[in-house]
Protein backbone atom coordinates (compact mmCIF):
# COMPACT_ATOMS: atom_id res chain seq x y z
CA UNK A 1 0.00 0.00 0.00
CA UNK A 2 2.63 2.64 1.10
CA UNK A 3 4.55 1.56 -2.59
CA UNK A 4 1.10 2.60 -4.70
CA UNK A 5 0.82 6.23 -2.43
CA UNK A 6 4.55 7.16 -2.86
CA UNK A 7 4.16 6.24 -6.39
CA UNK A 8 1.19 8.02 -6.29
CA UNK A 9 2.79 10.86 -4.86
CA UNK A 10 5.28 11.02 -7.60
CA UNK A 11 2.68 11.12 -9.97
CA UNK A 12 1.08 14.43 -8.52
CA UNK A 13 4.88 15.84 -8.00
CA UNK A 14 5.64 15.38 -12.02
CA UNK A 15 2.32 16.50 -12.43
CA UNK A 16 2.68 19.75 -10.92
CA UNK A 17 5.97 20.48 -12.04
CA UNK A 18 5.06 20.36 -15.57
CA UNK A 19 1.90 22.22 -13.99
CA UNK A 20 3.77 24.96 -13.08
CA UNK A 21 5.89 26.26 -15.74
CA UNK A 22 2.61 26.33 -18.08
CA UNK A 23 1.51 29.29 -16.09
CA UNK A 24 -1.24 26.76 -14.26
CA UNK A 25 -2.32 28.07 -10.97
CA UNK A 26 -5.07 27.55 -8.88
CA UNK A 27 -7.20 30.88 -8.04
CA UNK A 28 -6.50 32.29 -5.07
CA UNK A 29 -3.06 31.47 -4.57
CA UNK A 30 -1.49 34.60 -2.97
CA UNK A 31 -0.48 33.76 0.75
CA UNK A 32 -1.47 35.50 4.16
CA UNK A 33 1.26 36.16 6.31
CA UNK A 34 0.14 35.06 9.82
CA UNK A 35 2.58 38.08 11.49
CA UNK A 36 4.79 35.46 12.90
CA UNK A 37 7.65 35.35 9.80
CA UNK A 38 5.35 32.36 8.02
CA UNK A 39 2.60 32.52 5.42
CA UNK A 40 -0.82 30.16 5.20
CA UNK A 41 -0.74 27.67 2.78
CA UNK A 42 -1.88 28.84 -0.93
CA UNK A 43 -4.67 26.89 -2.45
CA UNK A 44 -2.32 25.10 -4.41
CA UNK A 45 -1.03 24.16 -1.37
CA UNK A 46 -4.14 23.10 -0.43
CA UNK A 47 -5.42 21.36 -3.48
CA UNK A 48 -2.45 19.62 -2.88
CA UNK A 49 -3.25 18.18 0.99
CA UNK A 50 -6.75 17.64 -0.08
CA UNK A 51 -5.75 15.35 -3.00
CA UNK A 52 -2.86 13.62 -1.78
CA UNK A 53 -3.83 11.49 1.92
CA UNK A 54 -1.20 11.69 4.88
CA UNK A 55 1.08 8.64 4.64
CA UNK A 56 0.93 6.16 7.87
CA UNK A 57 3.72 6.64 10.20
CA UNK A 58 4.06 3.87 13.03
CA UNK A 59 5.31 5.52 16.59
CA UNK A 60 9.08 5.63 16.49
CA UNK A 61 11.53 7.06 19.63
CA UNK A 62 12.81 10.63 19.33
CA UNK A 63 16.79 10.19 18.10
CA UNK A 64 19.92 10.98 20.35
CA UNK A 65 20.35 14.02 21.57
CA UNK A 66 17.07 15.22 20.42
CA UNK A 67 13.44 15.87 22.57
CA UNK A 68 10.76 15.56 20.17
CA UNK A 69 7.34 15.33 20.16
CA UNK A 70 5.62 11.77 19.98
CA UNK A 71 4.80 12.95 15.99
CA UNK A 72 7.67 14.52 15.23
CA UNK A 73 9.59 11.71 16.01
CA UNK A 74 7.98 9.19 13.94
CA UNK A 75 8.14 11.39 11.10
CA UNK A 76 12.14 11.98 11.80
CA UNK A 77 12.20 8.19 12.11
CA UNK A 78 10.73 7.64 8.67
CA UNK A 79 12.57 10.37 6.90
CA UNK A 80 15.83 8.79 8.16
CA UNK A 81 18.17 6.74 5.73
CA UNK A 82 17.71 2.85 6.18
CA UNK A 83 20.53 0.91 7.87
CA UNK A 84 23.08 0.19 5.80
CA UNK A 85 23.31 -3.22 7.34
CA UNK A 86 27.05 -2.66 8.80
CA UNK A 87 26.86 -1.94 12.56
CA UNK A 88 29.50 0.72 12.14
CA UNK A 89 27.50 2.76 10.30
CA UNK A 90 24.15 1.91 11.62
CA UNK A 91 24.79 1.43 15.56
CA UNK A 92 24.76 4.22 18.02
CA UNK A 93 27.16 3.89 20.88
CA UNK A 94 25.19 4.10 23.87
CA UNK A 95 28.01 5.76 25.87
CA UNK A 96 29.26 8.20 23.39
CA UNK A 97 29.08 10.70 25.79
CA UNK A 98 32.25 9.26 27.71
CA UNK A 99 34.40 9.76 24.78
CA UNK A 100 36.21 12.99 23.73
CA UNK A 101 35.73 14.46 20.24
CA UNK A 102 37.80 12.57 17.60
CA UNK A 103 38.34 9.61 20.20
CA UNK A 104 38.19 6.24 18.25
CA UNK A 105 34.82 4.24 19.42
CA UNK A 106 35.72 1.57 17.13
CA UNK A 107 37.59 0.53 14.19
CA UNK A 108 37.94 -2.16 11.33
CA UNK A 109 40.63 -3.29 8.62
CA UNK A 110 39.55 -2.43 5.17
CA UNK A 111 42.45 -3.46 3.05
CA UNK A 112 41.23 -6.03 1.66
CA UNK A 113 38.15 -4.13 -0.03
CA UNK A 114 39.52 -1.22 0.13
CA UNK A 115 43.20 -1.84 -2.32
CA UNK A 116 41.49 -2.62 -5.65
CA UNK A 117 39.57 0.78 -5.60
CA UNK A 118 42.91 2.64 -4.40
CA UNK A 119 44.62 1.23 -7.78
CA UNK A 120 48.00 1.98 -6.24
CA UNK A 121 49.39 -0.82 -3.70
CA UNK A 122 48.58 0.00 0.07
CA UNK A 123 50.24 -1.39 3.06
CA UNK A 124 46.73 -0.92 4.73
CA UNK A 125 43.24 0.71 4.80
CA UNK A 126 41.30 1.20 8.26
CA UNK A 127 38.07 2.39 8.80
CA UNK A 128 37.12 4.62 11.89
CA UNK A 129 34.42 5.33 13.95
CA UNK A 130 34.83 7.86 16.08
CA UNK A 131 33.15 10.47 18.34
CA UNK A 132 32.39 13.93 16.87
CA UNK A 133 29.61 16.67 17.71
CA UNK A 134 26.31 17.59 15.90
CA UNK A 135 25.08 20.77 14.38
CA UNK A 136 23.75 21.61 17.70
CA UNK A 137 26.81 20.51 19.98
CA UNK A 138 25.56 17.55 21.27
CA UNK A 139 27.79 14.02 20.73
CA UNK A 140 27.33 12.30 17.43
CA UNK A 141 29.86 10.07 15.67
CA UNK A 142 31.53 10.28 12.34
CA UNK A 143 33.43 7.58 9.86
CA UNK A 144 36.26 8.03 7.72
CA UNK A 145 38.74 5.36 5.91
CA UNK A 146 42.38 6.10 6.17
CA UNK A 147 44.62 4.72 3.30
CA UNK A 148 48.16 4.08 3.75
CA UNK A 149 50.67 4.12 1.23
CA UNK A 150 52.83 0.55 0.96
CA UNK A 151 55.92 2.66 -0.33
CA UNK A 152 57.35 4.31 2.80
CA UNK A 153 57.51 7.69 3.78
CA UNK A 154 61.16 9.45 2.78
CA UNK A 155 60.33 13.04 2.98
CA UNK A 156 60.94 15.41 6.32
CA UNK A 157 58.59 15.03 9.55
CA UNK A 158 55.78 12.08 9.17
CA UNK A 159 53.78 10.82 6.49
CA UNK A 160 51.85 13.76 5.45
CA UNK A 161 47.98 12.87 4.83
CA UNK A 162 45.91 14.51 2.47
CA UNK A 163 42.00 15.03 3.65
CA UNK A 164 40.06 14.07 0.50
CA UNK A 165 36.41 15.40 1.14
CA UNK A 166 34.73 14.06 -1.78
CA UNK A 167 31.19 15.14 -3.06
CA UNK A 168 28.95 12.60 -1.60
CA UNK A 169 25.93 14.80 -1.50
CA UNK A 170 23.47 11.77 -0.73
CA UNK A 171 21.09 10.79 2.15
CA UNK A 172 21.42 6.94 1.46
CA UNK A 173 23.76 5.50 4.52
CA UNK A 174 25.10 3.27 1.91
CA UNK A 175 26.08 5.89 -0.59
CA UNK A 176 29.28 6.92 1.66
CA UNK A 177 32.99 6.65 0.40
CA UNK A 178 33.94 4.35 3.56
CA UNK A 179 30.72 2.09 3.08
CA UNK A 180 32.40 1.53 -0.36
CA UNK A 181 36.02 1.04 0.61
CA UNK A 182 34.63 -1.23 3.19
CA UNK A 183 32.50 -3.35 1.21
CA UNK A 184 33.99 -2.73 -2.58
CA UNK A 185 31.69 -2.24 -5.29
CA UNK A 186 28.24 -2.52 -4.92
CA UNK A 187 24.68 -1.23 -6.07
CA UNK A 188 25.22 2.28 -4.99
CA UNK A 189 28.47 2.73 -5.46
CA UNK A 190 29.39 6.25 -6.59
CA UNK A 191 32.17 6.33 -9.37
CA UNK A 192 32.87 9.46 -8.21
CA UNK A 193 34.55 8.39 -5.44
CA UNK A 194 37.39 7.70 -7.90
CA UNK A 195 37.43 10.63 -10.31
CA UNK A 196 38.94 12.32 -10.15
CA UNK A 197 41.91 10.40 -9.10
CA UNK A 198 42.65 12.56 -5.85
CA UNK A 199 43.10 9.34 -3.83
CA UNK A 200 44.91 7.64 -6.47
CA UNK A 201 47.44 10.32 -7.11
CA UNK A 202 47.81 11.48 -3.44
CA UNK A 203 48.99 7.47 -2.50
CA UNK A 204 51.33 7.69 -5.73
CA UNK A 205 52.99 10.94 -3.68
CA UNK A 206 53.63 8.97 -0.83
CA UNK A 207 50.88 10.57 0.73
CA UNK A 208 48.25 8.58 3.04
CA UNK A 209 44.99 9.34 2.65
CA UNK A 210 41.85 10.45 5.09
CA UNK A 211 38.50 10.04 3.12
CA UNK A 212 35.69 11.07 6.59
CA UNK A 213 32.15 10.63 5.90
CA UNK A 214 31.10 14.47 6.13
CA UNK A 215 27.31 13.81 6.21
CA UNK A 216 27.74 12.34 9.25
CA UNK A 217 25.83 9.39 10.90
CA UNK A 218 22.30 11.04 9.83
CA UNK A 219 23.27 11.86 6.47
CA UNK A 220 23.15 15.48 7.05
CA UNK A 221 24.13 16.56 3.40
CA UNK A 222 25.70 20.68 3.13
CA UNK A 223 25.27 21.26 6.96
CA UNK A 224 28.48 22.82 7.04
CA UNK A 225 28.76 22.69 10.95
CA UNK A 226 28.34 18.45 10.95
CA UNK A 227 30.61 18.31 7.94
CA UNK A 228 33.25 20.63 9.94
CA UNK A 229 32.97 18.92 12.80
CA UNK A 230 33.32 15.10 10.98
CA UNK A 231 36.45 16.50 9.46
CA UNK A 232 38.18 17.69 11.85
CA UNK A 233 37.61 15.07 14.42
CA UNK A 234 38.91 12.41 11.48
CA UNK A 235 42.20 13.95 11.73
CA UNK A 236 42.08 13.70 15.53
CA UNK A 237 41.29 10.14 15.09
CA UNK A 238 44.10 9.73 12.88
CA UNK A 239 46.19 11.36 14.91
CA UNK A 240 45.17 9.06 17.64
CA UNK A 241 45.51 5.96 15.68
CA UNK A 242 49.15 5.99 15.76
CA UNK A 243 52.42 7.50 16.84
CA UNK A 244 52.90 7.57 12.71
CA UNK A 245 50.90 10.73 11.98
CA UNK A 246 51.44 12.62 15.31
CA UNK A 247 54.03 14.87 13.14
CA UNK A 248 52.13 14.75 9.66
CA UNK A 249 51.34 17.35 8.12
CA UNK A 250 47.24 17.68 6.94
CA UNK A 251 45.47 19.24 4.25
CA UNK A 252 42.01 19.43 2.96
CA UNK A 253 40.45 19.04 -0.09
CA UNK A 254 36.91 18.82 -1.89
CA UNK A 255 34.67 20.30 -4.83
CA UNK A 256 31.10 20.82 -4.01
CA UNK A 257 29.59 18.96 -1.67
CA UNK A 258 32.79 18.13 -0.70
CA UNK A 259 33.93 21.96 -0.54
CA UNK A 260 31.11 22.63 1.67
CA UNK A 261 33.34 20.23 4.41
CA UNK A 262 36.77 21.51 3.45
CA UNK A 263 35.74 25.31 3.42
CA UNK A 264 34.12 24.38 7.02
CA UNK A 265 37.11 22.45 8.63
CA UNK A 266 39.02 25.57 7.55
CA UNK A 267 36.43 28.43 9.41
CA UNK A 268 36.03 25.88 12.55
CA UNK A 269 39.57 25.25 13.03
CA UNK A 270 40.74 27.47 15.76
CA UNK A 271 37.21 27.79 17.68
CA UNK A 272 36.83 23.29 17.69
CA UNK A 273 40.13 21.86 17.45
CA UNK A 274 42.81 24.95 18.20
CA UNK A 275 45.22 22.12 18.82
CA UNK A 276 44.82 21.26 15.47
CA UNK A 277 46.18 24.87 14.02
CA UNK A 278 49.76 24.10 12.11
CA UNK A 279 48.60 20.53 11.73
CA UNK A 280 45.77 21.38 9.24
CA UNK A 281 48.42 23.17 6.73
CA UNK A 282 45.88 24.45 3.64
CA UNK A 283 42.47 23.71 2.51
CA UNK A 284 41.53 23.69 -0.97
CA UNK A 285 37.87 24.38 -2.78
CA UNK A 286 36.28 23.96 -5.59
CA UNK A 287 32.62 24.73 -6.72
CA UNK A 288 31.76 26.38 -3.61
CA UNK A 289 28.27 27.29 -2.28
CA UNK A 290 28.44 29.13 1.06
CA UNK A 291 25.91 31.46 0.91
CA UNK A 292 22.97 29.39 1.59
CA UNK A 293 20.19 31.95 1.42
CA UNK A 294 20.88 32.94 -1.90
CA UNK A 295 21.94 29.51 -3.53
CA UNK A 296 18.38 28.05 -2.29
CA UNK A 297 16.45 31.07 -3.94
CA UNK A 298 18.51 30.45 -7.20
CA UNK A 299 18.06 26.64 -7.01
CA UNK A 300 14.47 26.75 -6.62
CA UNK A 301 12.18 26.27 -9.20
CA UNK A 302 15.15 25.34 -11.49
CA UNK A 303 16.83 23.19 -13.29
CA UNK A 304 19.10 22.25 -9.59
CA UNK A 305 15.08 22.28 -7.62
CA UNK A 306 15.96 18.88 -7.12
CA UNK A 307 19.06 19.28 -4.99
CA UNK A 308 17.70 22.00 -3.03
CA UNK A 309 14.71 19.59 -1.83
CA UNK A 310 17.07 16.85 -1.27
CA UNK A 311 19.29 19.42 0.93
CA UNK A 312 16.11 20.44 2.74
CA UNK A 313 15.33 16.22 3.23
CA UNK A 314 18.59 15.97 4.55
CA UNK A 315 18.89 19.51 7.10
CA UNK A 316 15.72 18.36 8.46
CA UNK A 317 17.48 15.14 9.59
CA UNK A 318 20.00 18.09 12.06
CA UNK A 319 17.23 20.26 12.35
CA UNK A 320 13.43 18.28 12.97
CA UNK A 321 11.42 21.22 13.06
CA UNK A 322 12.10 21.58 8.99
CA UNK A 323 10.31 18.70 8.92
CA UNK A 324 7.08 20.21 10.12
CA UNK A 325 6.63 22.27 7.09
CA UNK A 326 5.93 19.11 5.06
CA UNK A 327 2.75 18.59 3.57
CA UNK A 328 1.60 14.93 2.50
CA UNK A 329 2.77 14.72 -0.35
CA UNK A 330 6.41 15.59 0.26
CA UNK A 331 6.35 13.06 3.13
CA UNK A 332 4.91 10.15 1.30
CA UNK A 333 7.85 11.15 -1.67
CA UNK A 334 10.44 11.90 2.00
CA UNK A 335 9.39 8.02 3.27
CA UNK A 336 9.93 6.32 -0.04
CA UNK A 337 13.39 5.58 -1.80
CA UNK A 338 14.22 8.62 -2.24
CA UNK A 339 15.18 8.54 1.46
CA UNK A 340 17.85 6.53 0.16
CA UNK A 341 18.88 8.52 -2.54
CA UNK A 342 22.74 8.40 -3.83
CA UNK A 343 24.20 11.88 -5.42
CA UNK A 344 24.00 10.58 -8.99
CA UNK A 345 20.24 11.04 -8.47
CA UNK A 346 19.79 14.11 -6.66
CA UNK A 347 20.50 16.47 -9.80
CA UNK A 348 18.24 14.58 -12.28
CA UNK A 349 15.29 15.02 -9.47
CA UNK A 350 14.81 18.67 -10.58
CA UNK A 351 14.77 18.47 -14.51
CA UNK A 352 11.29 19.80 -14.00
CA UNK A 353 11.86 22.60 -11.71
CA UNK A 354 9.37 21.74 -8.96
CA UNK A 355 9.47 24.38 -6.45
CA UNK A 356 9.89 23.86 -2.68
CA UNK A 357 6.67 25.15 -2.32
CA UNK A 358 5.10 22.03 -3.60
CA UNK A 359 6.77 20.27 -0.75
CA UNK A 360 5.43 22.58 1.86
CA UNK A 361 2.45 23.90 4.06
CA UNK A 362 3.57 27.31 4.26
CA UNK A 363 3.30 29.71 0.93
CA UNK A 364 6.97 30.76 1.51
CA UNK A 365 9.13 28.27 3.36
CA UNK A 366 12.34 29.75 2.24
CA UNK A 367 11.23 33.13 4.27
CA UNK A 368 10.55 31.70 7.11
CA UNK A 369 12.03 32.49 10.58
CA UNK A 370 12.65 28.99 10.67
CA UNK A 371 14.07 29.26 7.52
CA UNK A 372 16.07 32.40 8.67
CA UNK A 373 17.36 30.33 11.95
CA UNK A 374 19.07 27.72 9.42
CA UNK A 375 20.72 30.01 6.96
CA UNK A 376 22.14 32.59 10.00
CA UNK A 377 23.16 28.40 11.88
CA UNK A 378 25.18 27.53 8.64
CA UNK A 379 26.27 30.71 7.21
CA UNK A 380 29.98 30.52 8.53
CA UNK A 381 31.38 33.60 6.06
CA UNK A 382 32.12 35.94 9.24
CA UNK A 383 35.12 33.31 9.98
CA UNK A 384 38.49 33.58 9.20
CA UNK A 385 40.10 30.43 7.79
CA UNK A 386 42.67 29.41 9.78
CA UNK A 387 44.69 27.95 7.60
CA UNK A 388 45.72 28.99 3.57
CA UNK A 389 43.13 28.54 1.35
CA UNK A 390 42.84 27.36 -2.31
CA UNK A 391 39.78 28.53 -4.24
CA UNK A 392 39.22 27.56 -8.31
CA UNK A 393 35.37 27.92 -9.32
CA UNK A 394 33.84 27.29 -13.19
CA UNK A 395 32.99 31.07 -14.60
CA UNK A 396 30.17 29.45 -16.26
CA UNK A 397 29.06 27.58 -13.34
CA UNK A 398 24.62 28.45 -13.85
CA UNK A 399 24.69 26.30 -10.19
CA UNK A 400 26.61 27.99 -8.04
CA UNK A 401 27.73 31.54 -8.92
CA UNK A 402 31.12 32.69 -9.38
CA UNK A 403 30.56 36.12 -7.32
CA UNK A 404 29.97 33.67 -4.17
CA UNK A 405 33.75 32.56 -4.58
CA UNK A 406 34.69 35.90 -4.82
CA UNK A 407 33.09 37.18 -2.05
CA UNK A 408 35.08 34.90 0.01
CA UNK A 409 37.87 35.93 -1.91
CA UNK A 410 37.57 39.14 -0.85
CA UNK A 411 36.24 38.43 2.81
CA UNK A 412 39.11 36.03 3.40
CA UNK A 413 41.77 38.34 1.90
CA UNK A 414 40.53 41.37 4.61
CA UNK A 415 40.97 39.23 7.49
CA UNK A 416 45.19 38.17 6.42
CA UNK A 417 44.22 34.42 5.13
CA UNK A 418 46.98 33.72 2.29
CA UNK A 419 44.24 32.77 -0.89
CA UNK A 420 45.14 31.47 -4.05
CA UNK A 421 41.82 31.69 -6.48
CA UNK A 422 41.65 30.75 -10.18
CA UNK A 423 38.97 30.58 -12.31
CA UNK A 424 38.33 27.94 -15.35
CA UNK A 425 36.24 27.60 -18.09
CA UNK A 426 32.93 25.74 -17.98
CA UNK A 427 30.39 25.08 -15.72
CA UNK A 428 29.87 23.29 -12.64
CA UNK A 429 30.97 19.77 -13.92
CA UNK A 430 33.63 20.63 -16.22
CA UNK A 431 35.54 23.19 -13.45
CA UNK A 432 35.64 19.57 -11.35
CA UNK A 433 38.39 18.33 -13.65
CA UNK A 434 39.91 20.99 -15.46
CA UNK A 435 40.27 22.51 -11.74
CA UNK A 436 41.70 18.81 -10.13
CA UNK A 437 45.40 19.25 -11.59
CA UNK A 438 45.86 23.00 -9.84
CA UNK A 439 44.08 21.83 -6.67
CA UNK A 440 46.53 18.26 -6.30
CA UNK A 441 49.37 20.65 -6.83
CA UNK A 442 48.35 23.43 -4.49
CA UNK A 443 47.98 20.81 -1.72
CA UNK A 444 51.20 18.80 -2.62
CA UNK A 445 52.81 21.94 -1.92
CA UNK A 446 51.09 22.65 1.66
CA UNK A 447 51.90 19.04 2.59
CA UNK A 448 55.60 19.56 1.76
CA UNK A 449 55.67 22.28 3.73
CA UNK A 450 56.36 24.74 1.07
CA UNK A 451 54.85 28.38 2.44
CA UNK A 452 51.35 29.15 0.57
CA UNK A 453 51.43 31.99 -2.08
CA UNK A 454 49.09 34.97 -1.44
CA UNK A 455 46.87 36.17 -4.27
CA UNK A 456 45.83 38.59 -2.47
CA UNK A 457 48.99 40.90 -2.02
CA UNK A 458 48.51 41.99 -5.43
CA UNK A 459 44.75 42.84 -5.42
CA UNK A 460 42.96 41.79 -2.27
CA UNK A 461 39.86 42.65 -4.11
CA UNK A 462 39.46 41.38 -7.67
CA UNK A 463 41.13 37.70 -7.90
CA UNK A 464 42.86 36.57 -10.57
CA UNK A 465 41.41 35.45 -13.98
Amino acid sequence: MKGMWSFRALVVTMAIGCLLPMGWSPAGAEPVSDGNGTTSPSELQQWIDTNVPPPTIPPAASPPSRNLTPELAALWQAVRSTPSGDPIFDVWPSDLGRFAPGQIVEWRDVTATSAPLVVVPIQRAMLLKFRTTDALGAPSFGTATLVIPAAEWTGPGGRPVLVNALPINSLGLSCTPSYAMAHGLHSKFNAGDLFPPTTWSSVSRGFAVLIPDHEGPWMSYAEPNVAGHVVLDSIRAVRNSSNEFTGSRFAVGGYSGGAIASYAAAMLVAEYAPELNGVLVGASMGGLAADYRTVARQFNGSSASGILLVVSLAMGREYPEILTYMNNLAQWVATSSVKDSCGETNGPLGVVGIPIEVAATVADPLGTDLAERIFRRTDLTNRRSAVPLYIYHGVHDFWIPLEGAIDIYRAQCARGVPVTFRTLGGEHIIALFSGFPGSIDWLDQRLRGVPAPNDCVTNPVRPPN
